[in-house]
């Protein structure tokens, strides 16, 4: 298992830094929260994204992507992470595109090959409260003679206004299946807006009439509607774990450049013993956590069908080192740090948000005892 990034590994990271730097710094996530966007992303930069190529990043070529790793994926998202970028990415291409791809029939390929493209944006509908939990799945389906009627709730369903179709997870013939449902069905859409500032949505099902062809899962394929959605969940919550990283990264070093040019009685607080021990704990646990995170890469490119043990690691790892390097961030720049003079505001924001989505620090150490036995 490699722990490190191969070659181009690095290639598709250096060109996601320098694109993200130059086109969609902190400052763009700011103008996006304080214009009030309502896709919570800015789309011209959503379309340069797709030109790059990192919607088609772990695709298959056979279906148009690039057969690329996942530790290439999982690069470009701690770059996003590291500059607060606002897009699509998890929710199209990586949980909806994920779905698509292990149970989407030829016809429903076509909502594949516009997620690879990016011509099309597509959001996935599991959870039905606050707090992740996609073992409790109360929306249901029932099939009549013109397709399926469609009822219940969804809530904090990312990017979740105004894409073009959602994937939205319903009770069917006693199992969890998925069905596709387009933006022009009579959907109740709800915003949400949450802390981050970004596109979150609450969904309502009343008696929605869908085609006979919106059920997924009727594919060549042997994937499950079950194995495909905890595979897409589990990819989802490895990359907002990347994203995480490159947060906690970015913030971390922020902090080190306070310590370093910040005076108190005529010197730098940098110098402080006891303010070097509390930076050095901060740097040894979060060199622990991008091993977690670069095991749970390593497993997803080599030993896919083992993914879920490394990912909840991954997860509660970062979320854990994140509680500790934005708490000391805070501590130590002072009461400016609460401030928007600063961006430390908005990266707290974020990171507490991508903490709880597809799963909490507590969630994910749940899980894991339970896949451990």
């Amino acid at each position: 298992m490699s722990m490190v990034y191969t070659e181009d590994d690095r290639m598709l990271a250096d060109t996601a830094e320098e694109f993200l730097s130059s086109k969609s710094p902190v400052a763009a996530q700011r103008a996006l929260r304080d214009n009030k966007s309502v896709t919570g992303y800015d789309k011209l930069i959503w379309q340069q994204m797709s030109e790059l190529g990192w919607t088609a990043i772990t695709f298959p070529e056979e279906l148009g992507g690039l057969a690329f790793s996942y530790k290439g994926l999982g690069a470009v998202f701690e770059s996003m992470g590291k500059h607060l970028t606002a897009s699509p990415m998890l929710s199209s291409v990586v949980l909806s595109g994920t779905v698509l791809q292990h149970l989407a029939n030829q016809q429903q390929l076509t909502w594949l090959d516009g997620v690879i493209n990016g011509e099309k944006r597509l959001a996935l509908a599991i959870d039905e409260q606050a707090r992740h939990n996609p073992s409790t799945i109360s929306c249901t389906a029932v099939a009549n003679t013109n397709g399926y009627i469609l009822s219940g709730e969804k809530a904090i369903v990312i990017d979740g206004v105004s894409p073009d179709a959602w994937l939205v997870a319903a009770q069917y013939d006693n199992a969890v299946n998925l069905f596709v449902v387009p933006f022009s069905a009579d959907v109740k859409v709800k915003a949400t807006r949450l802390i981050d500032s970004r596109n979150y949505a609450t969904l309502c099902f009343d008696n929605v009439q869908l085609p006979v062809d919106a059920l997924l899962g009727q594919s060549v394929e042997s994937w499950s509607s079950a194995n495909a959605l905890d595979f897409a969940l589990d990819l989802g919550r490895l990359c907002l774990s990347c994203e995480l990283l490159g947060a906690v990264k970015a913030l971390f070093a922020m902090t080190i450049e306070y310590l370093k040019t910040r005076e108190q009685f005529g010197v730098k607080i940098g110098t402080f013993q006891a303010l070097q021990h509390r930076a050095a704990r901060c740097f040894v646990e979060l060199e622990l956590a991008q091993s977690c995170v670069m095991s749970a890469l390593s497993t997803a490119d080599t030993d896919p069908e083992n993914l879920a043990l490394s990912v909840s690691l991954a997860k509660w790892k970062l979320s854990k080192v994140a509680d500790l390097i934005t708490s000391e961030a805070i501590q130590m720049h002072g009461g400016i740090a609460v401030t928007d003079e600063l961006d430390i505001g908005l990266y707290l924001k974020r990171i507490r948000v991508a903490q709880m989505l597809l799963g909490d620090a507590d969630f994910h150490q749940a899980r894991y005892m339970t896949l451990k036995g």
